[in-house]
């Protein structure tokens, strides 16, 4: 950006594809005067400046399925100190308890809890104890199945990381999962600090119980506030990214918050919203 144009909003769309014709319906829309490509993210993205981010913008977007966010000014990539996200369905694509619970044959009855549980239906900390008590007896060696077999990064997690740790940014993955899942995506990923629910193992099978306190919505958001305090003080910011009604007071605490492929209540409590891009297209929503 020259200095004339980043002293602007930017309009920042995104999509696996934007057809050109798109692309100049929605400076119209905007009214923007100019179009540049950005190249931090694997799906294609454009910043349109100057601009505004209109009623008619946003159902333009809806309907074309394009991601698009209004970028203020002065929020670039090197202030941020700290970011922080959700692991099942976030930075991975699975939810573990459910897979887990496919080991048993009880996936549907488990899906269901958790579903429920994210759509902020029933109470996280319930819908947690519920579920891990119908893991009881299952054999260890399948969270690690679970772990070689299934579990899948998120398209453009390792991009995200790889773009936060270029400018100094901390890495936080807290979660309501499992630290199983957590410390080796931890060793694999480079990520710099970790919290979630460490499962009870006897006799090399799970109890069904947890050791120690649970990490639930209030635990996740104390978590990230600390490390917040402690990293993004003198005008850095601190991102937070999540999918469920569990991540909300997470979000809240975030300078900048982000529901990524979210359900609705998540998506109207964050400052952005991608459903169509991988997360790597957290990075073009910073100048």
């Amino acid at each position: 950006m020259t200095a004339e144009t980043g002293t602007a909003a930017r309009l920042v769309v995104q999509a696996p594809d934007i057809a050109t014709p798109a692309l100049k319906a929605l400076a119209k829309l905007a009214g923007a005067e100019r179009i540049d490509a950005m190249s931090r993210s694997a799906d294609q993205a454009f910043a349109l400046t100057p601009a505004s981010d209109t009623a008619a913008v946003a159902a333009y977007c809806a309907q074309a399925a394009i991601d698009c966010a209004l970028v203020p000014p002065g929020q670039r990539l090197d202030r941020v100190r700290l970011v922080a996200m959700d692991m099942d369905s976030t930075l991975i694509s699975i939810e573990c308890v459910d897979e887990i619970a496919d080991m048993m044959g009880i996936k549907q009855e488990v899906a269901a809890i958790t579903a429920s549980a994210m759509r902020g239906e029933i109470d996280f900390g319930q819908s947690l104890t519920r579920r891990v008590a119908l893991l009881r007896g299952l054999d260890v060696a399948a969270l690690q199945r679970v772990y070689d077999e299934r579990l899948k990064l998120s398209p453009g997690a390792e991009r995200l990381l790889a773009g936060m740790r270029a400018v100094g940014a901390q890495s936080l993955l807290v979660s309501g999962g499992f630290t199983f899942f957590t410390e080796r995506l931890k060793a694999r990923l480079g990520i710099d600090h970790t919290c979630a629910n460490t499962l009870e193992i006897a006799a090399g099978r799970l109890t069904g119980r947890l050791i120690g306190p649970m990490v639930d919505a209030e635990a996740k958001a104390a978590c990230f506030g600390r490390l917040r305090a402690k990293l993004a003080t003198q005008g850095g910011l601190a991102v937070a990214i999540g999918d469920g009604a569990n991540d909300l007071p997470m979000l809240k605490t975030a300078d900048i918050s982000v529901a990524y492929h979210a359900k609705p209540v998540v998506r109207a409590g964050a400052t952005y919203a991608i459903d169509y891009c991988g997360l790597d297209a957290i990075l073009n929503l910073f100048e």
